[in-house]
């Protein structure tokens, strides 16, 4: 393969964005930027130029962890990925998006600590995964639906707190995506 594969040492630019698509695939896209830095000899100290700013996207199991750390604005990352270089036009201009499809993220440990915290891998079951999930909206439906102003959500998911009774029955009432 003859991708285009670079790293870049950034600052998350804003709050990245979550979402798992109708595919059921995790998504997560985000900016960050780049500032570099050159000594000036003329001046004897060291000057920023330009920031770069790029958007990254990540896919699956990288997008899933990336949600478990929680990177804010802010957070130093190392980025490694796939350089994708998209054309559009505004205003009667063609212009250029640059884009990290990215295969690594992480923090920049120079600037700070990090624990790892391995992830297990789980057997793909998309039935029983749309069925927990459906379980979870039918809760905030009920919710909303109940006329004596609480809204206590109870957790019955599967690994929930009491998985003693095993013969309870799903809610009637089901969400139809």
């Amino acid at each position: 393969m003859n991708d285009a594969l670079i790293t870049v040492i950034g600052f998350v630019a804003a709050e990245p964005h979550f979402e798992v698509l109708s595919s059921g695939t995790a998504l997560m896209s985000l900016r960050i930027g780049s500032t570099p830095r050159r000594f000036d000899r003329d001046l004897g100290q060291w000057r920023d130029e330009d920031p770069m700013f790029l958007t990254v996207t990540c896919w699956r199991s990288l997008a899933t962890n990336l949600q478990e750390v929680d990177l804010k604005r802010g957070d130093p990352v190392i980025v490694t990925g796939r350089l994708r270089l998209r054309e559009y036009a505004k205003d009667g201009q063609t212009r250029f998006s640059a884009q990290i499809e990215a295969t690594t993220v992480g923090h920049d440990l120079s600037r700070g600590v990090a624990r790892l915290q391995r992830s297990q891998r789980s057997a793909v079951n998309l039935a029983e995964d749309r069925r927990q999930a459906d379980d979870v909206a039918d809760r905030w439906i009920e919710a909303e639906e109940r006329t004596d102003g609480t809204e206590e959500l109870t957790p019955q998911v599967a690994g929930g707190a009491d998985e003693s009774d095993e013969t309870t029955e799903p809610p009637a009432f089901r969400a139809v995506a």
